[in-house]
Formats: structure tokens, C-alpha cells, sequence
């Protein structure tokens, strides 16, 4: 048994007053990024804790990412600390034990993957069974068939032929009950695929993908659905248009570098694809220190996305290739001093990110609150609490949903 429950009924509107609240009153800290900005509003009001963070290494950088919240930093630290930890506590979901599934189950799906799915669907305790699995944005229709294995039907909509091609071929060698659609989500056709016998599934369907699935599913009645939601940041328009009535009145104002920063934990990076983020953002961060000194102009100068193989390449035509036609670099240029300029700001970008990282969950559970408050609004009871611990994903969330 868990020790508290989910958060539901009037805690979740009492839970995004207070991270509402939280959140406007320190926009200070955590809109300006340190990525692009070389001194922040904030660091001329703190010195110690800017001087302490600008201290620090990218060893312990790393090793304070995933709790920041644990970091024993001067003030205001702290404090703020201790407020994001209470308002990001969440009771846990009473976790089912499911019945044991053949290894040929599990076939093409990544151990850690596999893992989410079993955690999600373990923590799927509808008070009515469900009639009729629908698996959104279902990829080869793994979640699904974890869910249908008793025989259950199984609808999964999927936009990639080959996908589907190969999800149904799984399905019907498995001898389950189940139709793989391909179906893009944001067609208006894919309308004809929900009705109320339904209950919709979404394991980390991204922004716009998974807020379709909560207009339609609502809309067509279905009495049940569960949401782990993902990517808040990939949506159509520059700016994030809240979904609840309730939202709606808040005067927080997000935008897409806003968004990103509630999904900018990344706990299940493995090594070389940290090292590999680590010096692709310590030669950004070189080549931003290059261009201010030639351009003599204070300001970050985006630059476009490089492939991998690009890091295999001397720092020299890396920056050759930011820069692009906009700024002509000299021929004599100090390379290694501004490539190890680059190394030393990462240490003090991501360290000053810690301060960010306070609100980073906060941040996540009101946008996560805000489709819950749209759910009630449209007659459902609403769950919210994580479903596996954020060492497996930290896109850990679940919105169950009841009529």
C-alpha cells in the first residue's frame, strides 16, 4: 500500500494554486537561461550563491542534475529548495501485480522500455474493467498488447505504415484480438476511432499528440483513459495555450524554452551520450564566447544543429561551420584558448542550472495539472501521481481518468 494516495479531487486545483503562485513569484530565477545569457539578473541580488555555483565543477554539476533540491547551497537555495519539494510531493498509485506474459512478449522492446510499460500498466486500477484497449501514437503496439494479453480487443493508431505493418504482424502471431490503423492523430479522420466503449492509452505521446487525444477522448465520451504525458514543448504555436478554464485565468505565460525546461532532466542518459551533449555544448558555448569578442556585442548568437560526427572534427571547422555566412572569422584565432574557455562556462552554465532545476518538476506538474483540470472540467474524476520511479523515466506521471 502506498503511504498517501494520488493526488485527485479538490487537491489538484488546491496543488496548482500553490505551484501557480510559486512560479510566478520567481520568474526572476528560472526564465533566464544561462545557456545564453553570460550574467543573470538574479547572480547581482545573490553573490554568494552565484560566486558558490561559479565555484563548482562539471563533475559536481553532474552530479547534482537529477536532485537539485538535495543541493546544500547558500541562500536563497535552500528555502526555495524546500518549497519545491513540497509542492512536487505526490502519493503513488497502488501498483498491481499483472499476470505473467511470455518472454516473446518483450520481443523488439528495449529493456527499459519494457520496464516503463509494465510500471504503467501496473498502475492502471479503473474501477470499471476496460471493454476495449486503444493504444494512441502506439509505435508497434508494445503497451497495447501488455494490456490486451487476457483477449481484451485492442485498437492501436499509429501514422507509420511500417509500424503498423510490423505491430500487427506481432499481434497476430501472439494470437491476441487486435487491429493496428495507421492513422495520423491530428487528421481529422482519426475522430472515427474513439467512441465511448474505448479507454484510450498514451505511454509519453508527445505535446500536441497526447492534448488531441484528451479533446477527442472527451468529446467521444470514453469512459476511462491514462496519459503519461511527454514533450510538452512540441506544439504548433510559439506559446503554450493552457487547456483548463483555470489555467487560463493564471497570468503565467509560457513559451517553448519555458516548456523545454520541464523536460530537461535526463536522468537515463547513458555515458556517451552525456559526453558526447557535453562537448557538443562546451564548443557552442567556446564558439558564443569567439563571436561576442569579434562581433564586440554582448548578445548569444544561435547557431543551427551539427550532426554527432561533427564532435569528431577539429574545434576550428566546428566553429567554421557555426558561423556560417554571418561572421567572418579571422585567420589567426587562438583555438584551444576558446575551446577551453567553452569547457570552463559549461562548468558554470550547468552549475547556475541548478537553481533552474527548482522548478523544473514544478513547472512539469502544472502543465500535468492543467490536463487534469481540463479532464474534471469535462466530467471525469481525475488521478495524478507517478507510476514508476524517475530513475526508469523521469517522465514518470500518470493521469488516470474516470467518468
Amino acid at each position: 500500500m502506498s503511504s498517501s494516495p494520488p493526488l485527485q479531487g479538490p487537491h489538484l486545483r488546491e496543488r496548482f494554486a500553490a505551484l501557480d503562485a510559486f512560479l510566478l513569484e520567481h520568474q526572476d530565477l528560472w526564465r533566464p537561461k544561462p545557456f545564453t545569457d553570460l550574467h543573470l539578473p538574479w547572480e547581482a541580488r545573490h553573490p554568494d550563491l552565484s560566486a558558490w555555483l561559479r565555484s563548482r565543477t562539471l563533475e559536481a554539476a553532474e552530479a547534482a542534475h537529477a536532485r537539485p533540491n538535495d543541493l546544500d547551497a547558500p541562500a536563497p537555495f535552500s528555502t526555495l529548495a524546500e518549497r519545491s519539494r513540497q509542492l512536487i510531493a505526490l502519493g503513488h498509485f497502488d501498483t498491481k501485480a499483472l499476470p505473467a506474459v511470455p518472454a516473446r512478449f518483450s520481443v523488439d522492446v528495449p529493456g527499459r522500455k519494457w520496464q516503463q510499460i509494465e510500471a504503467f500498466a501496473g498502475s492502471l486500477d479503473f474501477a470499471a474493467v476496460p471493454r476495449h484497449w486503444l493504444d494512441w501514437c502506439a509505435g508497434k503496439g508494445h503497451l497495447g498488447r501488455r494490456l490486451a494479453q487476457d483477449g481484451s480487443p485492442l485498437s492501436c493508431l499509429e501514422r507509420d505504415a511500417h509500424l503498423v505493418e510490423d505491430g500487427q504482424a506481432l499481434s497476430d502471431r501472439l494470437h491476441l484480438n487486435a487491429r493496428h490503423i495507421q492513422q495520423d492523430v491530428m487528421a481529422e479522420s482519426v475522430a472515427r476511432h474513439l467512441d465511448a466503449q474505448h479507454t484510450p492509452v498514451a505511454l509519453h505521446a508527445c505535446g500536441d499528440l497526447h492534448v488531441r487525444l484528451l479533446a477527442l477522448a472527451s468529446a467521444a465520451g470514453c469512459r476511462q483513459l491514462a496519459l503519461a504525458p511527454c514533450c510538452y514543448n512540441r506544439i504548433a504555436d510559439d506559446r503554450y495555450r493552457p487547456l483548463s478554464r483555470t489555467a487560463r485565468a493564471s497570468p503565467l505565460t509560457l513559451d517553448a524554452d519555458d516548456l523545454r525546461l520541464s523536460i530537461s532532466e535526463t536522468v537515463t542518459a547513458g555515458a556517451r551520450v552525456r559526453r558526447q551533449r557535453d562537448r557538443s555544448m562546451a564548443r557552442r558555448l567556446g564558439f558564443d564566447l569567439l563571436q561576442r569578442h569579434l562581433r564586440q556585442c554582448d548578445h548569444y548568437l544561435p547557431t543551427p544543429s551539427l550532426p554527432p560526427a561533427w564532435l569528431d572534427r577539429p574545434f576550428a571547422e566546428h566553429c567554421q561551420r557555426l558561423a556560417g555566412e554571418r561572421l567572418a572569422l579571422p585567420a589567426s584565432i587562438d583555438w584551444a584558448h576558446w575551446e577551453a574557455a567553452g569547457w570552463r562556462r559549461l562548468a558554470d552554465v550547468r552549475n547556475l542550472e541548478l537553481l533552474r532545476g527548482l522548478f523544473r518538476r514544478p513547472l512539469e506538474i502544472w502543465l500535468v495539472l492543467d490536463r487534469a483540470l481540463y479532464l474534471e472540467e469535462r466530467g471525469y474524476r481525475v488521478r495524478l501521481g507517478p507510476f514508476c520511479d524517475p530513475c526508469l523515466t523521469p517522465r514518470n506521471l500518470l493521469l488516470l481518468a474516470e467518468r
